[in-house]
């Protein structure tokens, strides 16, 4: 790790940092260290990365503002590129808004509604990154990324650049071609908007992100939902049903303002989340006969 450090270092791509803490780039504030933790300052940064953790051979994943992931505490072996504001740009043309991946989800679907451009109304409080937005086809009240990506510009493993189209980044719940089929990552999208009324827009994000603060608990750190909705059926409902909101293990507690949130109540372990996670897949599975599927991804060291 040294000589791909003294390389990331001599080329200048941005932040390199060794064995940082992941509890400090994660929305749930848990995780072990980073081999190498990298932010780089631009897209063309960001190559350069590639290219050189690629020659070294070393694993490597990307992170926004780690949101939606789990990070084990014996951390992460290898470099971990953290897309920040050196890919954070915004054009707006008319309908079509072309945005960087390190770009806060929040933040854009705040100023474009002030634009009074509709498409993004249901992202008002989903926090993360448009990169990992697209990554995961982040959705909630009733639409989702796949609606509004005209297409994504992904750099891949080999150094290459492409803009995949909507068809090709093969949306569905929850889901894109980038997470099983070709390993990559979001630097841009390209959003299609409608114009609209710009008050009445507003008034509906506004909706969605008082009905996220006031049913979801993000008065604790969290990673948002822990488990996919197993259709027709809701996982929060489930978990409900099963009485188990409020059920802790360790400074892990399935939180009483929605069951399918775990918040780290204070000094929580990542694996006293899983310990969590494994206790409600079990639970469900034997008094539904359900199988329970994480939508929080979780990464790292075993």
């Amino acid at each position: 790790m040294k000589a791909l450090r003294d390389e990331l270092l001599l080329a200048d791509v941005g932040k390199v940092k060794e064995n940082e803490p992941l509890a400090h780039h994660t929305t749930i504030k848990i995780g072990g260290p980073a081999d190498l933790f990298v932010e780089p300052k631009d897209v063309a940064s960001l190559k350069k990365t590639m290219e050189i953790v690629k020659k070294h051979g070393a694993p490597w994943r990307v992170i926004g503002r780690g949101s939606n992931l789990l990070v084990s505490d014996r951390g992460i072996e290898g470099v971990v590129i953290k897309l920040g504001e050196g890919l954070a740009d915004l054009v707006v043309n008319g309908t079509e808004v072309t945005v960087g991946g390190g770009y806060s989800l929040i933040k854009l679907a705040t100023v474009i509604s002030k634009q009074g451009l509709s498409g993004l109304e249901f992202a008002g409080g989903i926090p993360g990154t448009v990169g990992g937005a697209v990554y995961m086809n982040a959705g909630a009240h009733g639409s989702d990324m796949s609606r509004i990506v005209k297409k994504a510009q992904i750099l891949f493993e080999d150094g290459t650049i492409e803009w995949l189209t909507n068809e090709q980044m093969e949306f569905s719940y929850r889901t894109s071609v980038l997470q099983k089929k070709r390993k990559g990552i979001c630097i841009a999208a390209v959003l299609q908007l409608k114009q609209g009324d710009r008050e009445a827009i507003v008034a509906a994000m506004q909706k969605n992100k008082d009905y996220r603060r006031e049913t979801q608990p993000w008065n604790y750190p969290c990673a948002g939902s822990i488990f996919r909705n197993p259709l027709p059926h809701y996982a929060g409902k489930l978990i409900e049903t099963a009485g188990l909101k409020g059920y802790t293990i360790g400074g892990a507690k399935i939180s009483e303002q929605h069951a399918n949130f775990i918040v780290n109540a204070g000094g929580a372990t990542a694996q006293d989340v899983l310990d969590l996670i494994d206790h409600v897949k079990k639970t469900i599975y034997d008094l539904y006969g359900i199988e329970m599927e994480t939508e929080v991804e979780i990464v790292g060291r075993k």
